[in-house]
């Protein structure tokens, strides 16, 4: 009876940690899909189009600098029309649709956000979005007058946001990785220590000498 018993216990306290492990194994591989999803869908878009903007101002400022370096938005000097032509074309071209798909993702797939608020900067990059389209309808109309958007460009806060995060998901990306690997390389080897399938025993009657002839 108590050998009963120690096996029934055992195999409980097997089944119990066999359940336990596997739903952390779930959990991990839930929020792997989480942040797998943040990356693919948010914060990967995000950085590859800001870095694609920022690049392409980089060589327009290059191309159109003054002598001390500084383009001609950041200048004493204003731009020439030829300079401001060449900026509608780039703006309409390239800038203004980057940071449309910019603002397209943050309204679309908000539920991504790390935070539980939208941070000021992708708030400020959606306003500054709509300020450019205004002055791009303009352009449109034939109206010169304006050649910037009507609010500011969180450049400096939106990079340091947007690189800060997809660098803090990839790094939790890459150890949930090496995790799940190690976990399958046991599960391919078998079980885990200490979760190996608990032996069933079962008891065995003595054995019986040969059976005595009957006395009548």
């Amino acid at each position: 009876m108590a050998t009963v018993i120690v096996t029934v216990g055992l195999a409980f306290v097997g089944y119990l940690a066999t359940y336990l492990n596997g739903l952390r194994l779930a959990q991990r591989q839930a929020r792997l899909t989480r942040v797998n999803q943040q990356l693919s869908d948010f914060y990967g878009p995000l950085f590859a189009l800001m870095e694609a903007n920022s690049r392409t101002y980089d060589t327009f400022s290059e191309m159109y600098a003054r002598p001390d370096g500084r383009d001609p938005f950041r200048h004493d000097t204003p731009p020439t029309e030829h300079e401001l032509a060449e900026w509608r074309t780039w703006a309409t071209t390239v800038f203004i649709p980057n940071i449309q798909a910019m603002r397209d993702v943050v309204v679309a797939k908000a539920d991504l956000l790390i935070e539980e608020e939208m941070p000021e900067a992708l708030l400020q990059l959606c306003a500054h979005v709509s300020g450019y389209e205004i002055t791009a309808a303009r352009w449109a109309q034939g109206n010169h007058g304006e050649h910037l958007s009507l609010i500011s460009f969180p450049g400096r806060e939106l990079r340091t946001y947007i690189r800060d995060r997809f660098a803090q998901l990839k790094s939790e990306q890459t150890r949930s990785l090496c995790l799940s690997w190690q976990a399958g390389s046991h599960t391919a080897l078998g079980p885990a220590p200490g979760l190996w399938p608990v032996p069933i025993i079962e008891e065995t009657p003595p054995a019986r000498g040969p059976a005595r002839p009957t006395v009548h």
